[in-house]
């Protein structure tokens, strides 16, 4: 399927590696220019220069850190200025943090929140001028935690719910002027995070081999695996896309099954 995104330009936080490097990789071969953005410009120069090898269409990697609103606006100006615009916006950036409440610090829920909810906003508010000229797209990538939130996943389920209300509203907010905002709940999938535990596991002399470890894992999933990142980042780069024009103000689980609500 042509997924009608050949010339437009996409950012994507958290683009180094697995689910955003996904989204890239997939929105890259369909002939979009993707300037992929983490806080490491040697692993984005790595990232880069293997998709675009991939798929002979230019990507740029830019190190700035979306807790910081003038790393943004500086990292979306230097976007539009080489490509003419914006079309494409992926909140990507995050990681997992949880904790019982009672053990969960002010610092925990302040650095979760101001990385994935504030970096959204961030990214978001300085886009909008692109997107709005483009009639453009955003996804913000949150997960079923932030729907169905269980105990000990806070602040992560946290953070994750108010990154599905955001969506709610900018979609209403923003469809008179074409732009849609959609997010995709990412439920277990291979990822850095997953290769870490089993390498700190390993460390503390765990025999597991991570093929075992996923295969545990996927014992709580109804489809009986742990996800690909591609299988995100495909449906991230198709609801950003042409092809997925009347989609907007909407969570798609991405879970194998494992969330108990649509």
């Amino acid at each position: 399927m042509d997924l009608g995104v050949e010339g437009k330009v996409a950012i994507i936080t958290g683009g180094s590696d697995g689910i955003g490097r996904a989204a890239a990789e997939r929105l890259s071969a369909e002939g979009a220019f993707v300037a992929i953005v983490s806080r490491t410009q040697s692993a984005l120069d790595v990232t880069a220069k293997e998709i675009w090898a991939q798929t002979g269409n230019e990507v740029m990697g830019i190190a700035a850190d979306v807790r910081s609103e003038e790393a943004v606006k500086a990292m979306v100006a230097k976007v539009a200025s080489k490509w003419g615009g914006i079309d494409i916006l992926i909140n990507n950036a995050g990681t997992s943090s949880f904790a019982n409440f009672e053990d969960m610090t002010n610092d925990m829920v302040e650095e979760d929140f101001t990385l994935k909810v504030m970096g959204a906003i961030y990214c978001t508010r300085h886009a909008l001028p692109y997107l709005k000229r483009s009639k453009g797209a955003i996804c913000n990538t949150t997960t079923p935690g932030g729907k169905t939130p269980g105990p000990g996943s806070q602040p992560t389920s946290l953070s994750r719910a108010a990154g599905i209300s955001l969506t709610k509203t900018w979609s209403q907010e923003f469809a008179a002027e074409g732009v849609r905002v959609n997010t995709v709940c990412v439920g277990l999938l291979k990822s850095r995070q997953h290769i870490r535990r089993w390498e700190s596991a390993k460390d503390k002399g765990a025999s597991h081999s991570l093929d075992d470890q996923y295969d545990k894992m996927g014992t709580m999933v109804p489809m009986g695996r742990v996800g690909e990142a591609a299988e995100a980042g495909d449906v991230i780069a198709f609801i950003c896309s042409a092809r997925g024009s009347y989609i907007t103000g909407t969570a798609i689980n991405v879970d194998g099954g494992m969330s108990p609500v649509i």
